[in-house]
């Protein structure tokens, strides 16, 4: 068979030079967009003009099937190319060599953004692709047409950032003013005149939001609003925007991002702003136009007009309000909410060493709180700052706060059965409003009942179903209105008031009652204590502690701290010295312990008394050659128990504990007053540091099994 090749396509002399038969047998596509859907729905004109286009194409020579239109941008602004499926389709056909024409009523339409035109200029030249308007036709290769596209398209950007700065300006204008509102917040309605907003006329709606301002300022967190709010079953007023149920009111239920928005919004101050969330370009998240938004303060918005609207609160409140919410944030340079567990201190507590914040810690069995200051160490690989016992410094501190509120005592009975009475009344108005709201509702729907014409059966079955359920929805308030009032009393009786007297004439004892939560506590000392300052030096048991009240007053204090060692003790050198003077009255160890208690000597770790084997540990510790019998003479390995925990940097408890355990061989003299020998050579030693240096999780565990069996003793040292 002989291969016919295909006639070349004859070009019409009429057509512009640059179409070439290449091109024609490609395809041509038009591109069709508008900025807006307004612009869609109304300019129509300007639709026609680019989907005539068709015919131009079809008039320089393609056949009918072979002109495509693309319109899925309808609606989309040329800005950038994010978020346009139809101008992404574009690139890809040039990308795959299938398009010859490039049709739009002006280059505008095709993109208004140099970055998004000159990568279709780069591909439209690299494949040989023509472009084509209401102007003419340009070959992206020639020098001529190149520098023209680039001019027009820089043309568009520029047309369209002077319209955006045009409107943007006449906003700003209006704005300068305090007149542009966007969409109301909770508890505001835009007035008839459009200008203004206004307090919302709904009396349920304006109690709700003193009630989230006032409880904020009574319990100081977002987290304990909230909880507030559930428990007693109170929704969040919210105007609906947009849709066929705009401007109507429902309630929602409460959550923390709103509570949040309506504590932070300087409207509720009376101020207006615009300009609170601008876009940051650099957090905006492509294909997602509504990304990017920051939340700028007051001080930082474009405008601000102080008493520009009506205000729920001051602007002092609302700075108050602000303050709390940073300085609630976990963070190292806030005291942070109060969190769980018995520590009074947490978030107060500053060390005077570093000046950073100290963290509580608890122990894992007992519980205890203990405050540490380890930001230096987690931050910088330093060494731990300083350390104390969290209960001393908590019963300090609880006196402290006590004999300041001492003085106070009956005003503090008032205001609580004043506080009681007000929470009781605000919470029966609530209920009282939420039930004549839906006795409103319940009496609506049915005179919307009643007015449709009976024989209507397809309308007046729906409102005779509405009508219903309103129903159901005003017993549910009714009986919820029933619990309320049988669970909370509406009135304090006169035994009410007595006990909240009795109570704040017993201070001491209501604050260490069982029942008084750990967070009152917390809370009351916010109230009173701006933050606290801790000198603990780790040499001593004395700490020095400067508090520092709510308006500005200091107060210094001294603290005796638990220590774990005898040297720490202030007292000990004088405690040691009376020790022996009592060894030399040829006094047993019982005798001069019970005539140090007597003499109000208290060991390290606070424990009560002293016992005998403190006793005597004091004394070998200062004069171990006249401690040590002389009838026993130690043989090879053998070590007198201090002897063996001061040659292993172990603390006396700790090897204590590992002879009950059995990790060391010891046995008891019954000379010399029954002391203790320890037997180790020097591959027992080598174990014992060994084990000495390991954590501790690892004794619980079998990481150190073969470091806990000692070798056995020598039989004939045993046997003595």
């Amino acid at each position: 068979m002989i291969a016919v090749e295909p006639a070349p396509r004859v070009v019409d002399p009429l057509l512009p030079s640059k179409i070439q038969p290449r091109h024609l047998d490609r395809l041509a596509i038009v591109y069709v967009r508008q900025s807006s859907v307004q612009q869609v729905m109304e300019h129509r004109e300007s639709t026609a003009l680019q989907y005539a286009l068709q015919s131009r194409a079809r008039s320089w020579g393609w056949a009918a099937d072979r002109v495509v239109v693309i319109d899925q941008d309808q609606g989309q602004s040329a800005a950038s190319a994010e978020g346009r499926e139809g101008f992404q389709k574009l690139l890809v056909e040039v990308s795959l060599d299938h398009v010859g024409l490039v049709l739009g009523i002006e280059m505008s339409r095709l993109a208004r953004s140099c970055k998004d035109w000159h990568q279709l200029l780069e591909l439209c030249a690299l494949f040989g692709v023509l472009l084509a308007d209401t102007d003419g036709l340009y070959d992206p290769r020639e020098y001529n047409d190149r520098l023209l596209l680039g001019l027009k398209g820089t043309l568009s950007e520029a047309e369209l950032h002077v319209l955006r700065q045009r409107m943007h300006q006449g906003r700003l204008n209006k704005a300068r003013r305090g007149e542009l509102f966007n969409h109301p917040p909770t508890g505001y309605v835009r007035l008839a005149n459009g200008g203004e907003l206004g307090i919302d006329p709904d009396q349920q709606v304006q109690a709700v939001v003193h009630l989230i301002f006032d409880k904020f300022n009574e319990l100081r967190t977002i987290n304990a609003v909230l909880r507030y709010l559930v428990r007693h079953q109170i929704h969040m007023p919210i105007r609906v925007v947009g849709g066929e149920q705009h401007g109507r009111l429902q309630w929602r239920r409460p959550n923390r991002q709103t509570l949040r928005n309506l504590l932070a919004h300087p409207v509720y101050a009376g101020a207006y702003t615009w300009g609170r969330r601008p876009i940051d370009p650099r957090a905006r998240v492509p294909g997602r136009p509504g990304t990017g938004r920051k939340v700028a303060s007051p001080e930082q918005c474009q405008v601000l007009i102080r008493d520009r609207v009506p205000a729920y609160i001051t602007w002092q409140q609302y700075q108050a309000n602000r303050r709390r919410l940073r300085e609630n944030q976990n963070r190292a340079d806030t005291p942070g909410a109060p969190r769980e567990g018995p520590a009074l201190l947490g978030g107060l507590l500053v060390c005077g060493t570093c000046g950073r914040r100290m963290t509580v810690q608890y122990g894992s069995g007992s519980g205890r709180p203990r405050y540490v200051c380890t930001r230096g160490c987690s931050d910088y690989g330093q060494p731990p700052c300083q350390s104390t016992c969290g209960r001393v410094l908590d019963e300090l501190i609880g006196a402290l706060v006590l004999k300041v509120l001492e003085p106070a005592a009956l005003d503090l009975s008032q205001a609580a059965a004043a506080e009681v009475q007000r929470e009781q009344d605000r919470l029966g108005q609530h209920w009282r409003q939420r039930l004549e709201r839906a006795g409103y509702e319940c009496d609506r729907a049915a005179r919307q009942y009643h007015a449709t014409e009976p024989e209507n059966r397809l309308v007046a079955r729906e409102l005779e179903k509405r009508w219903e359920q309103s129903l159901v929805a005003q017993r549910d308030v009714q009986e919820a209105q029933e619990r309320f009032q049988r669970e909370q009393p509406s009135a304090l009786s006169d035994d009410d008031r007595e006990l909240l007297r009795c109570l704040a004439r017993d201070l001491p004892s209501l604050w260490h009652s069982a029942d008084t939560p750990a967070a009152d506590r917390k809370t009351l000392v916010r109230h009173l204590i701006e933050k606290l300052v801790l000198t603990a030096p780790a040499h001593c048991e004395l700490a020095e502690v400067s508090v520092h009240w709510a308006g500005g007053f200091v107060s210094h204090h001294e603290l005796t701290r638990p220590v774990a060692r005898y040297e720490q003790l202030r007292d000990y050198e004088r405690l040691s010295r009376r020790i022996v003077e009592l060894r030399l009255q040829k006094l047993t160890s019982k005798r001069i312990a019970e005539q140090l208690n007597a003499e109000c000597f208290r060991p390290p770790k606070r424990r009560v008394t002293f016992n005998a084997g403190m006793v005597r540990s004091i004394f070998y510790r200062r004069n171990r050659a006249t401690a040590r019998p002389a009838p026993y003479d130690l043989k090879a390995g053998e070590w007198w128990f201090g002897d063996l925990a001061h040659a292993l940097q172990l603390p006396h408890p700790t090897l204590y504990g590992w002879m009950r355990r059995g990790w060391v061989n010891a046995r008891r003299l019954e000379i010399g007053q029954g002391r203790w020998i320890l037997w180790a050579d020097e591959q027992e030693l080598d174990r014992l540091r060994r084990l000495r240096s390991c954590p501790k999780s690892w004794h619980c565990g079998s990481q150190a099994a073969d470091l806990k069996c000692p070798k056995p003793w020598p039989s004939d040292l045993s046997k003595l």
